[in-house]
């Protein structure tokens, strides 16, 4: 297996504990952090970047530092966070080892440009018109790490469970079946972080760059450097 990958295997979960230990959150739980991870999680140890840029959006005034961050991640590293330290990302690589019947997006590049829409439309453009922040309340990692650990363990929101608790179930089940079907199907299409990130991977400092090798006439597309 290459080194690319072992590293992988090895950072995703020490990242994905790192960005959810509570003791750090009198330090982190303001700071906006370059992976998708829900704000409102009792284990939070750091905010979320979409949930950061709705507030903003919202109160109608321009997230310098959020963006100043996201810039700066992105311009160094391009989607690097997405695929090796993301907390979400890693979740949707476990989803899609589950054994099923696998499908493949249509028209490539439509599809994952949707992720485009999902940040303009629903994490900016909606919040700011409406003053809530209609992304975060539909989000589905958000009821897997708050919305159905707090209504257990606490019952005093279990009387606030209506309608839109389970339509957000209903995407959550959607999102999670959609993970099992199409790799990093969250990620690809509708992550607006990635959206984010992906903009920059023209011009980031660090890239992957993949080699060919050829076995028995198949093709292999191997990780090789990151160049800088």
């Amino acid at each position: 297996m290459h080194i690319l990958f072992r590293f992988r295997q090895f950072i995703q979960p020490i990242s994905t504990i790192f960005f959810n230990l509570p003791f750090l959150a009198p330090c982190l739980k303001q700071v906006p952090i370059p992976v998708f991870n829900c704000y409102a999680c009792p284990l939070a140890s750091a905010a979320c970047p979409i949930g950061t840029l709705q507030h903003f959006s919202v109160i109608k005034i321009f997230p310098v530092y959020t963006v100043g961050l996201l810039g700066f991640v992105g311009a160094l590293s391009g989607r690097f966070s997405c695929g090796f330290l993301c907390p979400f990302g890693y979740l949707h690589d476990w989803l899609f080892k589950i054994k099923s019947k696998k499908l493949f997006l249509p028209h490539k590049h439509l599809s994952t440009n949707l992720k485009y829409f999902s940040l303009a439309i629903l994490a900016i453009i909606i919040p700011y018109i409406t003053g809530e922040p209609w992304f975060s309340k539909l989000c589905p990692l958000g009821m897997i790490q708050a919305g159905i650990p707090l209504t257990i363990i606490d019952q005093s929101l279990r009387s606030l469970i209506g309608p839109l608790f389970y339509l957000k179930i209903i995407i959550l089940i959607a999102v999670i079946a959609l993970g099992v079907a199409i790799e990093r199907f969250w990620c690809r299409i509708i992550c607006p972080l990635g959206a984010i990130f992906g903009l920059f991977n023209p011009i980031s400092l660090v890239k992957l760059t993949f080699r060919t090798l050829l076995v028995k006439n198949i093709i292999f597309f191997i990780p090789s450097i990151f160049n800088l």
